[in-house]
Formats: C-alpha cells, sequence, structure tokens
C-alpha cells in the first residue's frame, strides 16, 4: 500500500516525523518551518503547510517572516540555543526570495549551525522558460541562482523527479544531525515538481530517531595528548563552542581544577566556566581580557577544546608567544584538531574531556601558576569595573553593557552579531551561565541581532533575551520585530544609536583612513563630502511604528530605569539611549591583521602603515614548535 500525495505534502509529512537522541533524551528534529511565498513555492509548499496546519495542528508549526535572511538567522539562532538538536525549515519562492537567504546559510555554515533551505526552483520540465524571475545561463540549463547556495552549504541537492526526493532528505538528515558535519542544508524544489503526486512508500513517514553520537577519544590519541599536556609548566586551555554544544562545561570545570589549568574563551565558548570562577581568564585574542592575553603569551601547550581558532581567537597568529608552544586539540571535526599543526584528538568534548581527567589523574600545576592567573583575572575584573562606571554624558558603551548586565538574571540571555558591540561584550560581560551569551561572531553578520533574538526566545522561552544592537545593524535588519509582535514574543533590545559605524570607526583610526565613510551626515554642499550635519533618523519611532514599545533614555540611570519597566512588559520592547562612539571599551593589549596601504599622500595611513610593519613580524606559521 502507498500513500498519493504532492512532493511538497510528502516533504512536510517526513519532516514531522523526524526526531533526534542523545543521552536517552528524545525532541522533535524540526521545531517548525518559517516562510514566505511566491509563485515559486505557494502552490507546492504553501499548500502542504497549510494542510497540515489544519489537518495535523502542531506537526509542523508554520511562521512568518518579514525578509528571508533574518528567518534564516532566527533558525541559526535557534539552534544554537537548542545545542544543535533541533532546527527550523526555512522556505522561500525562486528569485530574489531564495537568493535572500544565500547570506543567512553562509552565516549557519560558518557556525556549525543547523538550518534547513528549501527554496523553490525553476520548472524541471522547461514547459515556458523563461518563466518569472529565471537566470538564463547560455552555456548551462540546469543552473538556477540556487546554485549560489553549492558554496555555503553542507549538503545541496535538487529535486528534479519525485523519486529523488527520499535520497534528498535521508541525506540532509544526515548532515544536519551530525555534530562534524552540520550546517546548512539546501533542497531546491522546482516549482512544478513540488505540485506533482506520487505514489510514496508509508515506512518513509514513520517516526524516525537519528542518535546524535558522542565520538570517544582513540586511545594511542589520547594517550599523545595526556604526554603533551604532562610535559607543560604553563598549560592554557582555550574553551570555544564545542565545549557548550558537548554540554561539557561541568567537565570542563573539573578537569581544570583538577589538573589546575587556566581556561580562556573563544566567542562561541564563553561562559563555558562562570566569569568569577578562580581559573576563569575570559576572553581571549583580539577582543579579549588582558589576564587571559598575558596567560596566552608565555603558554607552553594549548589546549584547545571545541574551537576553530579563528583569526580573532588567535589575535591574528600572535596571541601565543611562547617559541615552543604546542597545542592539543580537541575537536569532534578532525579538520579543526589538525589546526596550528596540532595533537589532534577527535572526539566529543564531553567524552574526551573525562578520558582526559582519568588518564592525567595526579598531575597538576604548581600553585604559583595558579595564583598569578587569579591576579591577573582580579586585575581585569577591576577595569571592568572601570568602564561600567565611567559616568560620561553621553555614556559610553561600556557603561551601557554594565547596566545591562546588571539587569540580567543569571539564565538571562544576551545576543549581539556585529560591529564593536561584540568585541566589547566578549571582553566585559560577565558570563554566570552557559547559554547566556548568544553573540554571532563567525560571519559577524550585520542584522543578526533582532532575527537572533527572536529564534532564541523560540528556543528557549523561560529565559529573558537582551538584544543589544548598534544603529548601523538596526538599520541593516529590523523586520523581525513584526514577527516578535505578531507571534508575542518578549525581546528586550536595547539599541545603542551612536550615529554611524563605530566599529569601523574605530578600525579605520588604526588603518590610515579616519572615520571615512562610517558617520552617518549629510552631504556637505561646501566640501562635497559626507561632513555635514547629524542626520535626524529617529529609529526609536521606527521601532514604534512596528507595534513595538518603547522606552527612551539618556543617561545610565534612565537606562537602568528602563530596563526594569522593560522586563515587566509581556512583548517586545525597545529601550532606546545614544552613546558617545569615541569612547573605547578597554583594550585587550592583542593584534589584529588588517593589512594597510604600503604607500600613501595621507599622514595618517603613513603612521599606520609604520606601526603594521612593527606587529607584522610576530605573526607566526604555527606549523610546529621552533627548533631549540
Amino acid at each position: 500500500m502507498t500513500l498519493r500525495l504532492t512532493v511538497a505534502q510528502a516533504l512536510v509529512r517526513f519532516l514531522a516525523a523526524q526526531r533526534t537522541e542523545r543521552d536517552g533524551a528524545e525532541q522533535p528534529l524540526f521545531a517548525g518551518c518559517f516562510g514566505i511565498f511566491g509563485h515559486g513555492n505557494l502552490a507546492g509548499l504553501g499548500q502542504a503547510l497549510l494542510e497540515a496546519e489544519l489537518g495535523q495542528p502542531g506537526s509542523l508549526r508554520y511562521y512568518q517572516a518579514r525578509n528571508e535572511q533574518a528567518m534564516v538567522h532566527a533558525a541559526a539562532a535557534f539552534a544554537r540555543a537548542r545545542g544543535r538538536l533541533s532546527a527550523f525549515a526555512c522556505t522561500s519562492s525562486i528569485g530574489p526570495g531564495a537568493t535572500n537567504m544565500v547570506t543567512g546559510a553562509a552565516l549557519a555554515t560558518i557556525n556549525r549551525l543547523p538550518v534547513l533551505l528549501l527554496p523553490g526552483d525553476v520548472f524541471a520540465t522547461r514547459v515556458a522558460p523563461p518563466v518569472l524571475q529565471e537566470l538564463e545561463h547560455p552555456g548551462a540549463q540546469d543552473v538556477s541562482v540556487n546554485d549560489a547556495f553549492r558554496p555555503v552549504s553542507r549538503f545541496f541537492d535538487r529535486v528534479w523527479r519525485p523519486e529523488q526526493l527520499p535520497s534528498a532528505l535521508l541525506g540532509a538528515t544526515r548532515v544536519l544531525t551530525d555534530p562534524a558535519e552540520t550546517g546548512a542544508v539546501t533542497i531546491a524544489l522546482p516549482q512544478d515538481v513540488q505540485t506533482e503526486a506520487f505514489d510514496w512508500p508509508p515506512e518513509l513517514f514513520a517516526p524516525r530517531v537519528w542518535h546524535v553520537p558522542r565520538p570517544v577519544p582513540e586511545p594511542a590519541a589520547l594517550a599523545r595528548a595526556a604526554q603533551v599536556i604532562r610535559s607543560a609548566a604553563r598549560p592554557l586551555i582555550v574553551a570555544g563552542g564545542g565545549v557548550i554544544y558537548a554540554e561539557a562545561t561541568a567537565e570542563l570545570r573539573a578537569f581544570a581544577e583538577a589538573a589546575g589549568i587556566p581556561v580562556s574563551e573563544t566567542q562561541a565558548g564563553k561562559g563555558s566556566l562562570p566569569f568569577d570562577h578562580p581559573l576563569a581568564l575570559g576572553a581571549l585574542g583580539s577582543t579579549g581580557t588582558t589576564a587571559a592575553n598575558a596567560m596566552a603569551r608565555q603558554a607552553d601547550v594549548v589546549i584547545g577544546i571545541g574551537t576553530r581558532y579563528s583569526d580573532f581567537t588567535t589575535a591574528s597568529r600572535t596571541a601565543f608567544g611562547s617559541p615552543q608552544v604546542r597545542f592539543v586539540n580537541v575537536n569532534v571535526a578532525a579538520a579543526d584538531a589538525v589546526k596550528l599543526a596540532g595533537t589532534a584528538l577527535v572526539a566529543d568534548a564531553r567524552e574526551a574531556l573525562r578520558a582526559l581527567s582519568a588518564a592525567l589523574a595526579g598531575w597538576s600545576t604548581g600553585e604559583e601558576y595558579r595564583a598569578r592567573a587569579r591576579e591577573l583575572a582580579a586585575a581585569w575584573q577591576e577595569t571592568v569595573e572601570h568602564a561600567y562606571a565611567l559616568g560620561l554624558q553621553p555614556p559610553a558603551q561600556s557603561e551601557v553593557i554594565g547596566a545591562v548586565n546588571d539587569a540580567a538574571g543569571p539564565r538571562d540571555v544576551v545576543l549581539c552579531a556585529a560591529g564593536s558591540m561584540p568585541g566589547d561584550l566578549h571582553k566585559l560581560w560577565r558570563t554566570r551561565d552557559p547559554k547566556g551569551y548568544h553573540v554571532e561572531y563567525g560571519y559577524s553578520c550585520m542584522g543578526y541581532e533582532i532575527a537572533g533574538g527572536l529564534g532564541v526566545k523560540l528556543a528557549e522561552p523561560e529565559r529573558e533575551v537582551y538584544v543589544l544592537v548598534g544603529d548601523g545593524s538596526y538599520l541593516m535588519m529590523a523586520s523581525e520585530l513584526v514577527t516578535a509582535v505578531a507571534e508575542g514574543i518578549k525581546l528586550i533590545v536595547v539599541l545603542v544609536q551612536n550615529h554611524g559605524f563605530a566599529s569601523i570607526g574605530g578600525l579605520s583610526e588604526t588603518v590610515g583612513v579616519p572615520r571615512f565613510g562610517t558617520r552617518y551626515r549629510y552631504r556637505n554642499p561646501d566640501t562635497g563630502r559626507l561632513d555635514g550635519g547629524i542626520l535626524p533618523v529617529d529609529l526609536a519611532a521606527n521601532a514604534e511604528s512596528l507595534g513595538v514599545r518603547v522606552l527612551r533614555a539618556a543617561t545610565i540611570a534612565d537606562l537602568r530605569d528602563a530596563l526594569r519597566q522593560a522586563k515587566a512588559e509581556p512583548g517586545p520592547v525597545l529601550v532606546h539611549i545614544e552613546t558617545d562612539p569615541m569612547v573605547p571599551a578597554p583594550s585587550s593589549e592583542a593584534w589584529w591583521d588588517v593589512p594597510v596601504a604600503e604607500v600613501s599622500e595621507l599622514d595618517a595611513t603613513r603612521r599606520a602603515r609604520s606601526a603594521y610593519a612593527k606587529a607584522k613580524p610576530a605573526q607566526r606559521p604555527f606549523v610546529g614548535p621552533e627548533a631549540p
């Protein structure tokens, strides 16, 4: 016996039947489907989702989005908040709706977050080409705009015939549930095929559980890693996102305490230890703390756990200064485990930490080394206290962070993505819960913030979500405020207005392009340049026009009052405050490699090039320890 359904109906029914399991806990793999409809997906997937909503309520809930890129961001944030064990599907029409999702796909893949993308596609039958929004490629009639998804997807398929759907779905789901391979998964669906009926085997729709593995360390690799660590006098742990995804924070704490190894954190790994733990050094690298970076410069063995060693984490390969430094890399992905010529331990972070704790039983660093870590961390916390209370008017961004940190509860979430705020948060935010810090810095995508906050709140509605966003990112993508209003989803959005791109404005000073193109100004008729008066933009009024409750703050005291009011509101709230972009956060005393023009007529550029030339020699290839 078979079931006669359209391709789209079969796809929706399959997605609703998938579950994941890890450590005995099961959950639906797909929490729902975001969608914006057009001619390329309305009659197919739109009809199938409507039929499911009416006939099987709750099987695969549909959420109306306002921007295709934003809905992928929301899906990615949801997956991160759920530890990559549950995900969203996202569907769009062919054409601009589909290509709008490419940026979101890149973000998901770079951050290793599972998202299923279902863009509509051209007619498989080619009965009426070129159809609306079809790209006519003169040398290949099977190419569509959806081929742009190939390089930013971990899995890509196009279903030209109904018979191909089962293999596409099984292949896609395998990748979505593989912690080493996950990322954006794209199944392109020609619009005529979506509506085509087929006789399906009923077992395709039977409940299916995908067991998410915890790979254990290979014994010989474990022995090699333990031998390197035992040889260390000044070891340092770099905790990455893999620690949190593996729910290995308790194991990390036990390992660090037993071995006496200080812990630094990447952006994705922030929260691996509470900020006030005696071995917690905080953020590492270009956006790091002076404590973590000081310990990194002297470290002779670096133990990377679940990190991909981005250039910010390594301060563009200058953070680790010891000529003889060696690396032990624990990672579920083999490609990351061999980075920096490290001793690779390919395994789940929790399982690896348990095994390393047993292998290193009885071994520990000395009290003097631990005391040095505590001393440096305490000094940094004094720096944070000072940055939280500068008493400036308009206030500095660090003061805003301090006020929000004080308002947030221990399990509340702060969320950010791009601009100067992520770097300042990495240094200054005092994290108390492994999921209390959600900053997208793999792709550093402007516009992620509000959509990402929506995804986090959908994943964990019991947590308060504070979205910190600058005016530049807000202008890029505020559309999902409307979705939050429609769904009654509570977000507290703190909009920091500094009249421009503060992050790149600061960077411009270091590369000899002082503030060029980074301020929101009128074009000056006298100079012909964008150096006139400040634009009269009122983003708070914009948010209010979208149905959001708006509170305005002029001072930090006002901000604290507004945050208290916001917590009492039932729906989304936006708190608006102006800050001074010229007041930087405390320095990390680290470097970031952004090349400077080698020749220039500008004094500022020549000075920047000179500074760059002095810093560049500290950069190392890390292909192995230097010869003694």
